[in-house]
């Protein structure tokens, strides 16, 4: 989404408002695609004093699989976005500066690049969960299984004189 600057671009303590929503919901990120709600975009570019600052939030809910045990799972998941706008660029080396085209900036390239950014390398239920028990698969959320814990098999000369 195309965003126009210009009717702020020489007037300081003015700003400018938007928000639309941005679809994900074709963006693989770990082996999934959990962006299947659209995720909304609020934001405001503001001129202070002569310097264009862009701050955004981008949020939505998740839709994954738990990594660990592969439940379902809804996650709430924000991002936030900030920036400086500029004409041209002075310092060719600083990516804090996003350039203007014709007085107009891509806000939804830069919503979707600061989300998938910020995804999570897993997704988990919990921060203690305990998974899947990799021999019969149980549920070790729901409590222990089983399965007979095997020996180490460099004390397995000692097991057998028990």
């Amino acid at each position: 989404m195309r965003f126009d600057v210009k009717p702020i671009l020489n007037f300081p303590g003015k700003s400018l408002d938007f928000q639309f929503t941005l679809d994900l919901s074709d963006t693989e990120m770990n082996g999934q695609f959990p962006a299947q709600e659209p995720i909304r975009v609020r934001g405001s570019v503001r001129n202070t004093a002569g310097l264009l600052e862009l701050s955004m939030t981008a949020s939505t809910t998740l839709d994954a699989v738990c990594d660990r045990c592969a439940k379902s799972i809804r996650l709430p998941k924000e991002v936030e976005f900030h920036c400086l706008l500029a004409e041209n660029l002075e310092n060719e080396q600083n990516d804090e500066i996003v350039l203007l085209e014709d007085g107009e900036v891509d806000v939804g390239e830069l919503a979707r690049t600061a989300f998938i950014l910020e995804m999570d390398a897993k997704f988990l239920c919990s921060e203690d969960c305990k998974g899947l028990c990799p021999r019969c698969g149980a549920d070790l959320n729901l409590g222990p299984c089983g399965c007979k814990k095997d020996a180490d098999p460099r004390l397995a000369a000692l097991a057998k004189l028990l």
